[in-house]
């Protein structure tokens, strides 16, 4: 087992294939295969479907099950923030290209919102907790949106955890979180090193961005179903955060 959070990351032997294994979600499973297929076509840095099985969603007692090449790690997994940079660049190049039907960012705010609305979701939340995020959710989508910014597919959920150092260069996995929105939005899941070396990138929506973003991730820890290992104290840590984050911005303007 390779990964365990929302979906389980399984490395097959003897074949050495990778299987992602994840409750239904046919439909999110199909796209992500699509999707990695016309990219790499395209020439995008993402990691593809394996080619010896048929590219296709394979149901297995209530679970989809997909299957994928199997990159060998290279001996340093450290991707420096230009790489990531110039990897994550070429990536939304490809994407601009395709025409799917996706989310749009607020989309995946407002699920955000939802859940902290929920008291029987997020039992553990504070009432004081649960209106700082449901603020910073509401007036930040608003915000972002209001930059007028140009809107394209998005990875997502770029983050490090979805990006592999391999001895072809860095690839992206994890494409089930595609949504529409700016780049900047994209690169808030990144490190802030990255978004220095990104080219053409809006300083000002990018700091709107990593605040949603933390927002965002932070209602996800507060959710009771969350599997994430130390998810709780990863939520608590990061209500600090965004309030010191909340903060900075106010003194700002």
């Amino acid at each position: 087992m390779l990964q365990a959070s929302n979906r389980l990351t399984l490395r097959l032997l003897p074949c050495d294939v990778l299987a992602r294994v994840g409750p239904g979600g046919h439909q999110e499973a199909r796209r992500e295969i699509e999707l990695a297929q016309r990219l790499a076509d395209f020439g995008s840095p993402v990691a593809f479907p394996d080619p010896r099985v048929e590219p296709r969603v394979y149901p297995q007692n209530g679970y989809a099950v997909t299957f994928w090449t199997y990159y060998e790690p290279v001996a340093s997994a450290v991707v420096s923030p230009v790489d990531y940079a110039s990897a994550l660049h070429r990536l939304h190049a490809g994407m601009r290209t395709l025409e799917v039907p996706t989310p749009h960012f607020t989309d995946r705010v407002r699920q955000a919102q939802e859940l902290v609305a929920s008291r029987h979701r997020t039992p553990m939340l504070t009432d004081a907790d649960r209106e700082l995020l449901g603020s910073a959710l509401r007036g930040l989508s608003r915000a972002v949106r209001e930059h007028g910014s140009a809107e394209q597919l998005l990875h997502g959920e770029p983050h490090p955890g979805n990006v592999l150092a391999t001895k072809g260069g860095v690839l992206f996995i994890d494409l089930e979180t595609c949504c529409r929105g700016p780049v900047e939005f994209d690169l808030a899941h990144a490190p802030e090193e990255v978004g220095k070396h990104y080219p053409g990138v809006d300083k000002g929506l990018l700091r709107e961005c990593r605040i949603l973003v933390l927002a965002m991730i932070t209602a996800w820890r507060w959710d009771r179903a969350d599997r994430l290992p130390n998810g709780r104290q990863l939520g608590a840590n990061w209500l600090r955060q965004l309030r010191a984050a909340l903060d900075s911005l106010d003194s700002l303007g």
